[in-house]
């Protein structure tokens, strides 16, 4: 009875443990468990992505004046698209991380094609 939550008995109902704001815990997954590894791997994947993309950029841009490597939108979305249909999402990506820059919050196909992304 102490695992039934439609127990009416206050004694018997367990107290669930919830970690509170500012609490290192707070919104991370139990130590150990199989959602903390799912995430540790999507985070990896995602970083070997964001990896592949600033060496695509690298491959096909034009180093410009100021020796960064630079490469419109358009070019760079036909040459990753056949790699992965992520490219925005790895993109928005790879700006959090201050590896590439490009005007705008949003990018999107055909009306941004001359927006030019810039490898930090």
């Amino acid at each position: 009875q102490r695992k039934n939550p439609f127990s009416n008995d206050p004694r018997l109902a367990a107290k669930p443990v919830h970690s509170h704001r500012g609490d290192p815990t707070y919104g991370r997954p139990p130590e150990g468990s199989q959602t903390e590894q799912r995430g540790k791997d999507a985070h990896s994947h995602v970083g070997k992505e964001v990896e592949e993309l600033c060496l695509i950029i690298r491959s096909t841009g034009e180093v410009g004046e100021d020796g960064h490597v630079s490469v419109t939108f358009g070019q760079l979305f036909e040459t990753y698209v056949t790699i992965s249909n992520k490219v925005v999402g790895i993109l928005l990506r790879a700006r959090k991380h201050g590896l590439v820059h490009f005007e705008g919050e949003m990018l999107w196909q055909g009306k941004d094609d001359d927006v030019i992304i810039t490898l930090l």
